[in-house]
């Protein structure tokens, strides 16, 4: 399920806290997928783990474009299965081929075929600053971290301690 966060109206002066919604992955990142194909731009709260340590549950949001080229590298929305989305980084472009991971799956990929590549990652929202994708900093610190995988384990053990 996809949260719709918890919306502050004002009422009459007063802030007044509205019931938040929820709504299936599959429904919500279906639209999603349908509005990025027409050109528009989406910006998502992120849910799981498996982003770690580069895009964090609870904390941040992420702004997705529809994908004119793909690279190595590059974090993404794609449909591994009819129904299943994920955001996820990639790891191999092989003809047609995808192969995604997430940053905190120590092992485990996920295949999917290049036009079920919905969106791509233009932009990381955090609460006190926006990172755009091809910041060379972070696509540094992302190449280091994908060369890091045999270590991966112990680095996000030491990660999720200090948090």
């Amino acid at each position: 399920m996809y949260p719709w966060r918890k919306a502050y109206r004002k009422r009459n002066g007063i802030c007044v806290q509205e019931n938040r919604h929820e709504i299936p992955n599959d429904i919500f990142l279906g639209l999603v997928s349908e509005k990025l194909a027409e050109g528009h731009t989406a910006i998502i709260w992120v849910k799981g783990y498996s982003m770690r340590p580069f895009i964090e549950y609870g904390r941040d949001r992420v702004k997705l474009a529809f994908p004119k080229e793909l690279h190595v590298g590059d974090a993404v929305l794609a449909q591994d299965s009819p129904g299943h989305y994920v955001l996820h980084r990639i790891m191999d472009i092989t003809g047609n081929n995808v192969t995604l991971q997430g940053d905190g799956n120590l092992r485990g990929f996920e295949h999917c075929l290049r036009e079920n590549v919905c969106g791509v990652v233009t932009e990381y929202i955090r609460p006190n600053r926006v990172i755009l994708a091809s910041d060379k900093t972070l696509r540094r610190r992302i190449k280091i971290w994908r060369r890091l995988r045999p270590i991966r384990r112990y680095l996000l053990f030491i990660y999720k301690a200090c948090i």
